[in-house]
This record gives C-alpha cells, structure tokens and sequence, in this order.
C-alpha cells in the first residue's frame, strides 16, 4: 500500500504548510492528520474535499490556532499524505473513517468546518454524533441529493474514458488549481495542492471520488447521501455560517439555496468574486469570517 512521506514535501510547500503531520493507524490504513494548536483549546474539525488535502485549511488552521484553538485537519484515505487503499472507498466508508479518528483523538465536543466532498462526510458524522458537534462551517459543498452535474465533472465520471481522464491523466487535480479559483494561485500555492498527487497511482481517490458522485438511481452511494440528507434536521438550532464563493462552477448558488433552505437560520457571509477554492479567492477576509463565527465573535 503506498504511503506518501510528509519528508517528501517540496521546500516551498513545507513553507506554506508547516505542521508536523500525525499517524492514526485506521483499518483500511494510516489516516494523515494535522492537530495543531494548544491541546486544551475548543477543537476544531475541518475536512477537505476532492481533488484537495489538508493543505486546504492551512491559513485557517494558523489562524485558529492563534486565538488559541485546538485545530484537526486529516487527509482523507487515499488523498494528501494518507495511504493509498487498494480498494474503492466511498461515502460510507470516509464518514466511518472519520469517526474513528475522532474517537481515537477522544473529540467529546468540537466544532466543525467542511468544503466540498468534506460536506457530505463531516454532515454524515454530525448527524451520527450531533451531541459531540458545535458550531458549523460550510463552504462551497453539498450533503443533499442533487441532479445538478456540471459537464466537465459528468465526463470525468464517464464509464472507461472518465478515470483515463481524471487518474491517468491527471485531468482533474491540475485543472483545479486554475479552475477551482478566480485569482490565480502563486506557484508555491499551485504546488501545494499537486503535491500528493503526482503519480497515477497516487490519483486513485481522486478518480474514486468522482465515481462515487451519485447520479444514477441504482447508484450504492445514493441511499447513503439521502440518509445523510434525511437526518439534516438534526443539526437545526447549532450556530451555521455559509460562507461561500458564488462563483463557483460546481458547487453553484442552488447548493448555496439548498443550505439555506434547510437551515434559514444560518448565518451568510457571500464572496461575489471568489470561486470553488474560496479561501483562496477571499484570502484575509474570508479567513477572518470563518475565524469570527467559529470563535463565536
């Protein structure tokens, strides 16, 4: 099983991403994590999506952990830093992954933060452990059944010709780095996010992630994200902020009219120009928000 080495990293993305990385030995294997900050601060739980990784968070997780919080990023199995699995994970799995390791980190209480896939997995957990959850970041994601795709993620997860495209040739992490953003990303930023990724092998899960988008009736993750959806109205009532890039040309405005409509008591915080990756777009605001309401200021 191949495991990338966090030593491994470039000079210029270490730079960026200057955590000293933990193990947690999951059974499907090692699950990569960043616990940064002081270890008596209010956790904070932010998870990434696809084709992203724990660099994601990294200005958000300095700044956290500056107003002294307790800050967990994991990499998602198969993504950043963590082993990759020799079998196809998918909803089910990650939200079970996840589980444990925030019950091998013993989290009895904690907030949360998630983007994109992250929203799927970290809404699942929450509606399994409501009364461990406080205040909730989204941005720029979805946990509802949708029959919105966009056509160049519908060709991504073509049959046969889609994981050519996405693992193979690398046509989905590198895209990102400019298609996911309106502001174009610094060289070093640009590395960052391709870093895990720049084998075949080390693609799988960005391939498994587009494949498990769904879509189709018969579907095996379909009943999976309607439970996820159907339990939503559990977490009515924890302090939500929305925090979004409207830009984005996948997670678009009716994700954005999802949320609002299952939580119209969330709080909105809306970047007109900013795109998929919207801290990056946003940059001190956007930080500063998120920072703001999950500090409850």
């Amino acid at each position: 099983m191949l495991t990338p080495d966090p030593a491994a990293l470039p000079a210029e993305v270490k730079a960026l991403y200057p955590f000293d990385v933990q193990s947690w030995a999951s059974p499907d294997g090692v699950m990569r994590y960043v616990d940064h900050g002081p270890r008596e601060g209010q956790p904070v739980l932010l998870l990434h999506g696809n084709p992203s990784w724990s660099f994601l968070w990294r200005n958000l997780i300095l700044a956290l952990a500056a107003q002294g919080h307790r800050v967990i990023a994991p990499d998602h199995l198969g993504m950043g830093l963590s082993a990759r699995p020799d079998r196809f994970l998918r909803l089910d799995d990650r939200i079970r992954a996840v589980h444990g390791l925030v019950d091998h980190l013993g989290l009895k209480s904690f907030n949360l933060g998630v983007h994109d896939w992250g929203g799927a997995i970290g809404l699942g957990l929450a509606t399994r452990m409501p009364d461990r959850i406080g205040r909730i970041l989204v941005t720029n994601t979805g946990a509802f059944l949708s029959e919105r795709i966009p056509k160049r993620i519908a060709l991504c997860r073509a049959p046969l010709v889609g994981r050519w495209i996405t693992q193979h040739l690398d046509g989905f992490a590198w895209p990102a780095t400019w298609m996911a953003v309106e502001k174009p990303l610094s060289k070093a930023v640009k590395a960052g996010f391709l870093a895990p990724y720049g084998t075949i092998a080390s693609r799988r899960a960005v391939a498994d992630f587009v494949a498990d988008i769904p879509m189709e009736q018969d579907h095996p993750t379909r009943p999976v994200l309607a439970a996820v959806e159907a339990a939503l109205p559990i977490l009515r009532g924890k302090p939500m902020l929305l925090l979004w890039g409207l830009q984005d040309f996948c997670f678009d405005g009716s994700f954005l009219a999802g949320f609002t409509q299952r939580f119209p008591e969330a709080q909105q915080r809306l970047f007109p120009a900013a795109g998929h990756y919207v801290l990056e777009d946003s940059g001190d605001r956007g930080i500063q928000a998120a920072v703001d309401f999950l500090t409850g200021v």
